[in-house]
């Protein structure tokens, strides 16, 4: 059985990292492309080559976390092809390679390749993501969303805080914030505003700050407001860099951790997390995916191959592959809009291809 797992472990592992460079090298070519533009673009910033081709290089993980389970059914079923059609699982089936036993050493790769997805989505492409926004904010300006920046919101005892923040460079440094401070009634209080801020533990370090509080109204005057100019402030909150972050930067673009603590930050202050909670559960079930994979890709070795076959058995794992990703982002948009249970929309996909791929191996393996 050493032997064995040795032989089909070995096989997978070379193709998979042979498909996955390939398609590695395609999405970085592309990206290349994209580079090239900017580069055009933003020369008088002093924006080079030396910086795109790092900002490229800091894509690969998230293009790893997004090919892996492609790759391995690609590989996977390559693999299984081969070795249908030279005889070789043939031989290895007569000497007690039972279809249970193959499905489980199957699996038990499976999950090294879980692991490796699960830290490139939630370990290296984060970080790589905010060092790539790290190199281009000097030369292309500072990350921000929409017209009016991001907005956060928060309740501190008694009242309510609406903040807006413009720019953020995805480290801790922010320009152009407000923080709007309202009562339990809804009624505004006061208005902060500050060209630059600086997040820290547990508290925010503003500069160049303006503060207007609305004064209790009068008789002789209903609008009352008083208005002072400070050099800095500090305000306290639970607002992290991750939660402005959050606000700005695309879901898929956090880890696991992140999002879970910005979607609790957004339930506990009465706020819509349909969005984050989808891209949550997707965070946890996208690595099994693997495992859907090689379980999909275990019939083929039961198949009985002419010469020529495998091209067209491997292009149908492609298609495969193509329709899962399209199947998952389906799901997350139409989730989205129609409010479905954030649980059930992230695994639907996954729960539907491991039907299918179950559903082929009773059929093509055990029931033969």
């Amino acid at each position: 059985m050493k032997t064995v797992r040795h032989l089909l472990y070995g096989e997978i592992i070379r193709a998979v990292l042979f498909v996955a460079v390939g398609f590695l090298a395609l999405f970085l070519f592309f990206d290349l492309l994209d580079e090239l533009q900017a580069l055009s673009r933003h020369a008088a910033q002093g924006y080079k080559l030396q910086h795109a081709l790092l900002y490229i290089a800091l894509k690969t993980p998230d293009h790893l976390r997004e090919l892996l389970p492609i790759s391995v059914l690609i590989g996977s079923i390559f693999v299984m092809a081969r070795l249908a059609q030279s005889s070789e699982f043939t031989i290895l089936r007569t000497g007690g390679l039972e279809p249970w036993m193959a499905l489980s050493l199957l699996l038990k790769l499976g999950l090294v390749f879980v692991g490796l997805t699960f830290f490139f989505g939630d370990y290296a492409a984060p970080w790589a993501e905010r060092q790539a926004q790290q190199i281009k904010a000097p030369f292309l300006g500072q990350l921000t969303v929409g017209q009016t920046g991001a907005w956060l919101r928060e309740k501190q005892g008694g009242q309510q805080f609406a903040v807006n923040v413009r720019t953020f460079d995805g480290i801790g440094q922010m320009q152009n914030v407000r923080i709007h401070a309202f009562n339990d009634q809804g009624q505004l209080l006061s208005i902060t505003t500050a060209r630059q801020a600086q997040i820290q533990p547990g508290q925010w370090q503003l500069s160049d700050v303006q503060e207007k509080t609305i004064l209790k109204p009068s008789a002789t005057n209903p609008a009352q407001f008083s208005a002072v100019s400070l050099a800095s402030k500090v305000w306290p909150t639970d607002i992290s860099a991750d939660m402005v972050a959050a606000a700005v930067l695309s879901p898929d673009r956090m880890s696991t951790w992140e999002l879970f603590g910005y979607m609790t930050h957004l339930s506990a202050n009465n706020q819509n997390a349909q969005r984050y909670e989808i891209e949550f559960w997707r965070k946890l079930f996208y690595p099994l995916s693997c495992l859907v994979m090689l379980v999909l890709a275990l019939p083929f070795a039961y198949l009985h191959f002419r010469s020529g076959q495998i091209a067209g058995h491997v292009f149908s794992g492609v298609l495969a592959g193509i329709s899962f990703s399209l199947l998952n982002n389906v799901f997350n948009f139409v989730g989205n809009l129609q409010n479905w249970q954030p649980l059930l929309t992230a695994a639907a996909p996954a729960l539907i291809y491991s039907a299918i791929s179950l559903a082929a191996f009773w059929w093509m393996v055990l029931r033969r």
